[in-house]
């Protein structure tokens, strides 16, 4: 069936103009006005609306298994919910235990994301280091179109990365034409300020920001900066959160280095009160890491998504419910970190960024699509509204409004972060790989239609390092 897309307002990153949409097998067919409709056509009347490029959400954990527990969103519910929201297309984190090897993970992963209904690809994270890791760096890259490996700097005593281990991979992935991303938290500082304020006494949620100060983020954002400019590797910082961290990178971008920023949904919103809350249930629903932060520091994040020097959008999306959250109900440090954002995201950027005027709606389809597609190398088969283009489009009513809850939400999570905030704007239709997956508040979705999307790597040569002797690993399926 053909999806023709009739008198909407097309909005990319770098346009805005009347047009229809035609979709036809996946792809964007025809861009035009007044397209005849194929017999198979079904209409989505966009009049009065805009029509943007599906959103991708670069920072997911779906099923993830963290902190003796699963998150209880699994690639199914969560890629549903991310279609309800308009999110077409997730990167989420393959996260071998230490010592686990990363093509093993890497198949777990896959297994597991098998019943995804919308697009997915993976970042894969580098949590040990030794010679097998520097070879199944380079099948990843060569024959599973992973282009990017993430680093934790925190999480001591689990999959921390150490400098060597950062060291290590960022040359590889610099051989590769891979690049390195990090979750930017001093390890070893966080480690001893949560004994500190255990000791102190405090054991509630409101410990959980006193053991990760801005300064704890900075320090790791720039150590990691200056490793990437040593080894001549790109670099992109993961949910960046304080003025301290985007400090660091805009001085690096200022030098010419290419590092790349990118902040959470919620802590452009949502500020550290909420840990001081007298319902744990609540507090303890806030707990990620880094934390939320004061509002000095969401004034920061907006001029850097001003500015250009953030250039994503993110939720880091790991879902753990009450019960979950309860594990630590007498020490902070055991409750495990993460929240929900995949449905709200684009709604809460857009009530918050573009109707308050922070934000064109041109930069708005930038920072929640286009950035993340060009800097992984997968424009403009997405993030684009181009012929040819992979059909995952959102037709956005800028005067429809919801109120966001729990209650309500697609997220498999009994707790919202945005709880109560009424948002204007809003997708009334999604469309998935030329099928319409939302419509008026009406999800309609195939249990495993998401597809892998494979990511180039950068380097220009990678061909000829492919046949190098670089590359004597077993093949064991080829890309797909």
């Amino acid at each position: 069936m053909s999806v023709l897309i009739r008198g909407g307002t097309v909005v990319t990153a770098d346009e805005t103009y009347r047009a229809d949409v035609l979709c036809q097998d996946g792809k964007i067919a025809a861009i035009g006005d007044n397209i005849e409709a194929p017999p198979d056509a079904r209409i989505v009347d966009a009049g009065g609306q805009y029509v943007m490029p599906g959103g991708i959400d670069p920072h997911t954990h779906m099923q993830l298994p963290f902190m003796g527990t699963v998150a209880s969103e699994d690639f199914y519910t969560g890629t549903s919910a991310g279609l309800a929201g308009g999110t077409t297309m997730i990167i989420d984190f393959v996260i071998p235990a230490p010592k686990e090897p990363l093509m093993e993970a890497y198949h777990k992963w896959r297994g597991w994301a098998e019943k995804a209904v919308s697009d997915y690809s993976f970042h894969v994270a580098v949590t040990w280091w030794d010679e097998s890791v520097h070879e199944d760096m380079g099948v990843l890259v060569r024959d599973y179109g992973v282009n990017s490996f993430k680093h934790f700097m925190a999480y001591k005593n689990a999959i921390m990365a150490d400098d060597e281990v950062l060291v290590n991979s960022f040359q590889r992935a610099m051989e590769l034409g891979a690049m390195p991303t990090v979750h930017a938290e001093n390890g070893e500082l966080v480690y001893q300020l949560q004994k500190q304020v255990l000791s102190q006494g405090i054991t509630g949620p409101e410990g959980h920001p006193l053991s990760r100060p801005p300064v704890v983020e900075g320090e790791a954002a720039n150590r990691a900066i200056q490793i990437a400019n040593v080894m001549n590797v790109p670099l992109y910082v993961v949910h960046v959160s304080c003025k301290e961290s985007l400090d660091a990178i805009t001085r690096a971008r200022s030098n010419g280095q290419r590092v790349y920023g990118e902040c959470l949904a919620g802590h452009l919103v949502i500020d550290d009160s909420v840990y001081r809350h007298k319902d744990f249930k609540f507090a303890a629903g806030h707990v990620m890491s880094p934390p939320f932060r004061s509002r000095e520091h969401q004034d920061a994040l907006w001029r850097g998504l001003q500015g250009g020097n953030l250039q994503t959008t993110a939720t880091d999306h790991c879902c753990f419910c009450a019960d979950q959250k309860a594990a630590g109900k007498d020490d902070f440090t055991k409750i495990p970190n993460g929240t929900a954002g995949i449905e709200d995201r684009m709604a809460v950027i857009w009530d918050a960024g573009v109707n308050t005027g922070k934000l064109t709606p041109n930069e708005f389809v930038a920072v929640t699509s286009t950035n993340t597609a060009r800097i992984f190398n997968i424009y403009p088969q997405k993030g684009a509204i181009k012929v040819g283009a992979d059909a995952d489009l959102v037709v956005w009513d800028p005067e429809g409004s919801r109120t966001i809850s729990a209650e309500t939400h697609h997220q498999n999570i009994d707790f919202n972060i945005f709880e109560g905030r009424t948002v204007k704007g809003i997708p009334s239709h999604t469309i998935s790989r030329g099928k319409v997956v939302w419509a008026d508040g009406e999800l309609t979705v195939e249990r495993g239609a998401g597809r892998y999307i494979n990511r180039q790597p950068y380097a220009a040569d990678f061909e000829a390092l492919a046949r190098s002797k670089e590359y004597n690993a077993p093949q064991a399926v080829k890309r797909g």
